[in-house]
């Protein structure tokens, strides 16, 4: 059974998101830190509601994964159904946002050839620790961190995304129609695990922080299955 996020239920009439939309390399300086060329246009992938957790559970690393690697990002939670948006009504279809953690297993994300594996275990999308509406917070210059055991792996701030949310909003409606408690990652800053000389693994008995500005902390610890 998929976590069910407090509130949700209420506020868009089921207990979790039907669709997880993320994007890839939307950060200028984390396009660069792989060595690839930006996007042209949004590159999206999806996540099941079978990798949802909340603040405080449990990553859980699988035996398949070898090199797993947290993500912070910005996610935006769609508040109406929306259909091929114009960018300029994208917000109008926000409810608001919360803090994100795209856990990725890179030795199968890259193995494969493709991203929905290594991307796609239970547990591997943390989100909360809880939704700020849209009216209080404007996405578009907000610090974003990771934390691995205290130390600060990733800062970044979405004034750096090749993407804002409301062409992300608008680009990804004109693929899917989204839905209410519908969620958007927005894409992660710089500094992931597996770029770093030595690479950066996440082992059990880690802690992995989230904290974007304006949002909170969002905080989990790791264990193996």
């Amino acid at each position: 059974m998929p976590y069910s996020i407090p509130g949700w239920q209420e506020r868009f009439g089921r207990p979790y998101p039907e669709k997880i939309l993320c994007v890839g390399l939307n950060y200028r300086a984390h396009a660069l830190e792989t060595g690839v060329e930006p996007p042209a246009v949004p590159l999206l992938f999806g996540k099941f509601p079978n990798a949802l957790c909340g603040p405080g559970d449990e990553i859980v690393l699988p035996p398949e994964a070898t090199q797993v690697d947290a993500e912070a990002e910005l996610a935006v939670v769609i508040g109406a159904p929306a259909r091929r948006l114009a960018v300029e009504r994208a917000l109008d279809v926000v409810a608001g946002y919360v803090a994100a953690n795209d856990v990725s297993a890179r030795n199968l994300q890259y193995g494969d050839g493709q991203w929905l594996r290594g991307k796609g275990f239970d547990t591997f999308c943390p989100v909360g620790p809880e939704l700020v509406p849209a009216a209080d917070l404007d996405p578009s210059d907000l610090r974003v961190v990771q934390r691995l055991n205290g130390e600060v792996l990733q800062d970044g701030r979405t004034s750096d995304l090749i993407f804002g949310v409301p062409e992300l909003v608008a680009h990804a409606s004109s693929v899917f129609t989204l839905g209410p408690g519908d969620l958007i990652l927005t894409g992660t800053p710089p500094g992931v695990g597996f770029a770093r000389q030595p690479p950066v693994t996440l082992k059990a008995g880690d802690v992995v922080e989230v904290e974007v500005e304006g949002i909170g902390i969002l905080r989990n610890p790791v264990v193996a299955e």
